[in-house]
């Protein structure tokens, strides 16, 4: 793990390592018993109150007009007490040395410097490390205008959110950017909402705020260093249930923006695909931490329709081609009945597993070995509708091969629409909760910060 400093302007103090394991959670992952409560926070008695983080690499040109220009922006506009945190990742060109020269001459700049590379690494490090009540990050380009931080930062000061995020595809959001950029940025939400069922609307805005008490509690469940970090660290919110605020944008997009598109657009595939993964593993454990937060379950459910058929149809498709290879590569083995019973298990398994995360947000282990005894009586229906065909089938002749895999790839198909109502009305079927009423805002709702 990276070894990284901390420059204030009083002197160099020396930070623990950066790591994914912070102190109070273990090393099997163990929700930390965090209980935050959705209440102003406190904004007196010499409390830092935003701790605004620039993740920089490479950053000599850009860095100093752009730290003057928010300390300026800051200390003009924002009436409480924060701290500008320069996050160097392990430049090689003279970033690290304008950051130490800012940090001399403002006093309300401090300067981390890690010994790796990633965007991800070096929001935890300096998130996890911080003193304020709220943290946030922006690019060091400052393609967003500033204008948009207090609305970003007052949902969370209020106690009204738990994170908070800039969007660029909101109607009221204006932005400046190349057609290949908003066709691939939109094409990606599209591809998370989709697959994970998230609920907000821009994942990679460079422009973001959470409450401190919360990023304690997600941010050991994170594992991407670089630039899938932010839709990691929101999936895990927004499945918890944590109410996440949007504030439309103003947006010129950087043209010198030394991000590979292609290498980070496959990267997040591939971290959309891992953290599916874990979410059933029970790697990331949503309902045990949305229970150790306090948050129930966000309802999936009402008005969600559309997006279940589609998130289901997607999971079905993929089910029936591998039930068609199953099937296909059994017949060789054995007869029609036999390859049709064991090809149409191992695809119901794993059916109801996908199924339950993707389209119904149901994660964690809890329920998990009822669902699946659940989703076999569902099975048992297909099955049976699928050993019927082939029944009537070899019951007049023997069919062609084509004949008798169409014939089951149809009966699949009806078993599949079928088995979306009982998923939908039965198995994974939630009772409606009704969230308790807050508690009035006073001096002991107030978040515990350092």
């Amino acid at each position: 793990m990276p070894s990284t400093t901390t420059t204030h302007s009083g002197g160099l103090i020396a930070e623990p390592p950066g790591g994914h394991e912070p102190a109070g959670v273990s090393a099997g992952g163990r929700v930390p018993a965090v209980r935050p409560e959705r209440a102003p926070v406190p904004t007196s008695n010499g409390i830092v109150v935003l701790d605004v983080a620039l993740p920089v690499y490479n950053e000599e040109a850009a860095l100093e007009t752009a730290v003057r220009r928010l300390h300026s922006y800051l200390k003009d506009s924002f009436p409480h007490r924060f701290v500008i945190t320069i996050a160097d990742n392990a430049s090689t060109d003279s970033t690290l040395e304008i950051a130490h020269r800012l940090c001399a001459e403002l006093g309300d700049v401090r300067v981390v410097h890690l010994d790796r590379k990633g965007r991800g690494r070096a929001l935890r490090t300096v998130w996890l490390a911080s003193e304020a009540a709220v943290v946030a990050y922006m690019d060091v380009d400052l393609s967003t205008d500033l204008a948009a931080l207090g609305p970003l930062v007052a949902p969370l000061l209020s106690g009204h959110s738990d994170l908070s995020i800039g969007t660029r595809l909101n109607r009221n959001s204006r932005v400046v950017r190349g057609a290949k950029r908003e066709f691939i940025s939109r094409s990606y939400n599209l591809v998370l909402r989709g697959s994970l069922g998230a609920r907000f609307s821009d994942a990679q805005c460079g422009f973001k705020a959470i409450r401190s008490d919360i990023a304690r509690a997600l941010l050991p469940y994170t594992v991407d260093d670089a630039w899938f970090f932010d839709t990691e660290l929101l999936v895990i919110a927004d499945r918890a249930g944590l109410r996440v605020a949007e504030v439309p944008v103003d947006w010129t997009d950087d043209p010198d923006s030394s991000v590979d598109i292609l290498r980070t657009s496959i990267d997040d595939l591939k971290g959309i695909v891992r953290i599916g993964r874990d979410m059933i593993t029970g790697r990331i454990p949503v309902t045990e931490l949305r229970d150790a937060l306090g948050r129930n379950a966000p309802d999936r459910s009402s008005g969600a329709l559309l997006g279940q058929m589609v998130r289901f149809g997607v999971i079905g498709a993929l089910s029936t081609l591998a039930y068609l290879v199953l099937f296909l590569t059994l017949r060789t083995i054995a007869d029609a009945q036999a390859a049709n019973f064991v090809a149409l298990l191992i695809t119901a398994v794993a059916n109801t597993a996908a199924n339950r995360l993707f389209t119904f947000g149901v994660s964690g282990r809890s329920g998990a070995l009822r669902h699946q005894f659940q989703g076999l009586a569902v099975f048992v229906l297909g099955l049976a509708l699928t050993s019927g065909a082939l029944f009537w089938l070899h019951s007049e002749h023997e069919p062609s091969r084509g004949v008798e895999v169409a014939i089951v790839v149809g009966a699949n198909l009806l078993a599949t629409l079928l088995k979306f109502i009982l998923f939908r009305s039965w198995v994974f079927k939630h009772p409606r909760r009704h969230p308790a009423a807050p508690a009035p805002p006073g001096p002991t709702d107030a978040p515990a910060v350092k």
